[in-house]
């Protein structure tokens, strides 16, 4: 009876120990988070109400269960009743949990309902999830970039301490107007990905060949963080989410930045493919650009991984197809993991990876491409 009545006054607190903990932090490690949209506060109130309709079940079946082992046990003279069926309380236990079902569904299905009503929103983002980072494009102006993991390298191998948002950092945050609804436009350029950030009740899968939709209408500024939900491969666990939720005037400011830097780079691009970089300078932007975005795959030494990524050193494609060895960089190659890096690097960089994979290693082609090689690939010159 002592232990029956420890679990009982335990579970009997639980609720009040929830309860103290999120008045203290809205970020509780003991319940869901309230977040900081009006339907993350529905989900978390929808998310209580079923809460406490399993407490108030569980304390009336168990009182009425332990009563009964109690008060009619064979000890103090009882004896069980005998009989078949009783129609009355089938036609109860039918009826009340009925009952419950749709006392809880009518305001789930009205939540439900708003969130997949991504109508009449204020602006659209589309987001791309690939191995292993997102990519982020402005639907109404002209800013797209990629969103990766910014956490050292010497932290993920425990040389240095861990920070606090150890694999939840990243270099190019996404950015949105607080009071605005925003919305995503979410596939994926090679598998299965899922945008997940809690703070906005939002997690949406992020299909290759499809576009899913999800929107968010965010109450107060800040940093709000998440991460890729879906098992998509071997560093799934580097793919973070980062949004930073800013006023709209803030927001405004930095979009006209983001524009401006963004006509720059495209200025600067042209002139790159009227001038010629040495082989020096190709080797090492080459490398540069190899390291961060190549050699997670075919590793820093060329070598790749047997059976996985194939190598680079002593490549046929590599040592003989120069125009293959760049479309395959352009385009990527369908049904396989070497995906398009187009968007993620400048003809200029691209070149410049060329030209170091093609006389690293010991591979010493000799061959030196520019940007305008690349331009004319792309082109299909």
């Amino acid at each position: 009876m002592k232990l029956l009545k420890s679990v009982f006054s335990g579970t009997a607190l639980l609720p009040f120990l929830l309860m103290a903990q999120e008045s203290a932090d809205s970020r509780s490690d003991l319940n869901m988070r309230v977040g900081v949209t009006d339907i993350s506060e529905q989900v978390y109130g929808l998310h209580m109400l079923m809460f406490w309709i399993c407490v108030a079940i569980a304390v009336a079946v168990f009182s009425v269960m332990f009563y009964s082992m109690v008060k009619h046990r064979k000890a103090a003279g009882h004896k069980p009743a005998n009989f078949h069926e009783n129609v009355k309380v089938e036609i109860v236990w039918t009826i009340v949990p009925f009952l419950i079902l749709i006392g809880m569904a009518i305001p789930a299905a009205s939540t439900l309902i708003e969130m997949e009503d991504t109508s009449k929103p204020d602006m659209t983002v589309l987001v791309t999830g690939s191995q292993w980072k997102w990519h982020y494009k402005y639907m109404d102006n002209e800013v797209e970039f990629f969103s990766t993991l910014a956490t050292q390298r010497e932290q993920i191998e425990n040389q240095f301490p861990k920070g606090e948002n150890y694999l939840l950092e990243v270099d190019r945050p996404l950015v949105i107007p607080t009071g605005q609804k925003v919305r995503f436009l979410i596939t994926s350029d090679d598998v299965i990905h899922s945008w997940w950030v809690p703070d906005f009740a939002v997690k949406k899968d992020a299909n290759p060949g499809f576009i899913n939709e999800a929107w968010t209408r965010v109450n107060k500024p800040g940093v709000y963080r998440g991460q890729c939900a879906e098992l998509c491969g071997k560093d799934h666990g580097y793919m973070p989410v980062v949004v930073i939720a800013k006023e709209p005037a803030d927001y405004a400011a930095w979009i006209g930045e983001q524009e401006r830097i963004a006509l720059e780079r495209q200025a600067e691009e042209q002139r790159l493919l009227a001038m010629n970089m040495s082989k020096e300078e190709l080797m090492a932007t080459g490398e540069r650009s190899y390291n961060a975005v190549c050699a997670a795959c075919h590793q820093p030494n060329g070598e790749g991984l047997p059976g996985v990524f194939p190598a680079l050193k002593n490549s046929p494609l590599i040592m003989n197809d120069l125009e293959g060895h760049i479309d395959i960089i352009l385009n990527g190659r369908t049904g396989t993991s070497m995906q398009s890096f187009s968007r993620q690097l400048t003809m200029s960089e691209i070149a410049a990876v060329v030209t170091y994979t093609r006389n690293a290693w010991g591979n010493n082609t000799g061959d030196i491409v520019q940007a305008k090689d690349v331009n004319a690939v792309m082109q299909g010159e």
